[in-house]
Order: structure tokens, then C-alpha cells, then sequence
């Protein structure tokens, strides 16, 4: 099975090569890797061309990260899609071997596992444990959702059930897992291990007024699939974040 890999980038000189290096010393033999760049002005692209980066990049306006993902879905030639953010890293070398084993063991539509939030500038210290736990479809109503970045799936699904809604601007992520496994019941499978590292910092939980505009898009992801949700079900979503604090 051949896995594509995408990355979206914009300013992301900073971080990049620790992403590329990740994939690059996948032992898994078969891996596309598609960056798309929404015409960064640092140089982040220099730095690509410049790096032991084996695959293919992309640049071109877009409108915005989701955008980028949608277009690196189009490019992708692989069985397996998944998708890496510019400013994580694979949490060892044989992740993507083992993501693949897992679809050919349990013959799954998706495969989710664990992540790890890192220091912005020391990487080796852990910050947060996001440990998943066994998928049931009945906990997305309680708040559970697998991390995003753990998240691989055919790339059949995406041409059956569609890919990211850009008109979410936090939460299309969210919503694209809630419509394949909560909607559409997709068989998922959990690899129980850390996959990814993820430098802390996201959009949705630097402030207060950002994490209650995630939780109106939260909202939304729901409506928009014709979903009712519990009236808990988007208030324990931030709160379930609580307990990865302390297991590191």
C-alpha cells in the first residue's frame, strides 16, 4: 500500500525540516510526500529545496490550511492518506510501518493513535499526553474525538464522503472525522501509540475568545451534518483536554 503524506506550509522556516526529516526516515518504504505552500515570504521553500526532501511540492495562493489540505488530497497517489502539520514530527521512525500493518491486520476504512504535545523549543519535553482510548461511536456524543494529526485514512473516503468544509476555520478537521465516523460509521481502528509529537500552541486554545469560537464551529460541524448532539456533548469536548496534562 503506498501512503501519501501531506503538509501544509506557510512561514514554516522555523520548523519544516524537523517535519521533512520525520518522513524522510520513515522505514516505510512507499511514501509520497506532498508539501503545499500557500506562497510563503520566509523561506521556508528554500529550505525544502535545499533538504534531504524527496517528494513534491507544491506553491500557490489558497485559502487558508484546509484549503491546502484539500489540494494535497487531489495530488495524492497513495492508498493511505495522512496528513502532518508543518510544525510537528513523527513520534519515531516506524510509525507509518505500523499504520499500514494495522490497515492490513484489521482490514479498517481509518487508523488513529496517540499524540504527544512538545515544547515549542525543546522538543524533548513532553508537555501534554493525548492518550486516545478505544473507539466507541456513542463518545463523539461525549465529547471524543481522535487527534487529527494520528489520523489516516483511504483515499477512497475522501472521494466518497467529500473532504474538508473550508468554510470552517478551526474546526474542519472536527468535522470531517464527525462526518466519516459518527455519520458514515466508517471501520476505524486505534494504534496504541504515540504517532505524532505536536509543538504546543494551537488556534483554537490560545485564548479564551478563541476556544469559544472553536466551540460555536464545533457547533456547526454538527449542524451542517445534520447531527444532534447531547446539549453536554461540546462542553466536555475542551473539558476531556484536562486529563492529558497529566499523563506524561
Amino acid at each position: 500500500m503506498k501512503v501519501s503524506i501531506i503538509t501544509a506550509t506557510y512561514n514554516s522556516a522555523n520548523t519544516i525540516l524537523d517535519t521533512i526529516n520525520s518522513v524522510h526516515n520513515q522505514t516505510y518504504p512507499n511514501i509520497q510526500h506532498l508539501i503545499i505552500d500557500g506562497l510563503s515570504t520566509d523561506n521556508t521553500v528554500e529550505i525544502v529545496k535545499t533538504s534531504n526532501f524527496k517528494g513534491e511540492i507544491y506553491c500557490g495562493k489558497d485559502k487558508g490550511i484546509y484549503d491546502a489540505m484539500n489540494k494535497g488530497i487531489e495530488l495524492a497517489n497513495g492508498d493511505i492518506i495522512g496528513i502532518l502539520n508543518s510544525d510537528d514530527f513523527y513520534a519515531d521512525d516506524s510509525v507509518i510501518e505500523d499504520v499500514v500493518k494495522t490497515f492490513e491486520e484489521t482490514n479498517c476504512d481509518a487508523v488513529y493513535g496517540n499524540l504527544l504535545y512538545v515544547d515549542e523549543f525543546d522538543t524533548k519535553i513532553i508537555k501534554r499526553n493525548w492518550v486516545s482510548g478505544s473507539y466507541k461511536r456513542e463518545n463523539f456524543l461525549k465529547g471524543w474525538m481522535p487527534p487529527h494529526p494520528t489520523f489516516f485514512v483511504k483515499k477512497e473516503l475522501y472521494s466518497k464522503y467529500g473532504n474538508f468544509n473550508i468554510s470552517l476555520s478551526s474546526a474542519a478537521d472536527y468535522e470531517l472525522m464527525l462526518r466519516f465516523l459518527f455519520k458514515y460509521n466508517v471501520n476505524l481502528a486505534y494504534l496504541q501509540k504515540p504517532l505524532v509529537h505536536m509543538r504546543v500552541g494551537g488556534k483554537s486554545n490560545v485564548s479564551v475568545k478563541n476556544r469559544i469560537f472553536a466551540n460555536l464551529e464545533d457547533r456547526k460541524a454538527w449542524k451542517i451534518n445534520g447531527l444532534k448532539p447531547y446539549w453536554y456533548t461540546l462542553y466536555f469536548k475542551p473539558l476531556r483536554k484536562l486529563s492529558q496534562f497529566f499523563l506524561k
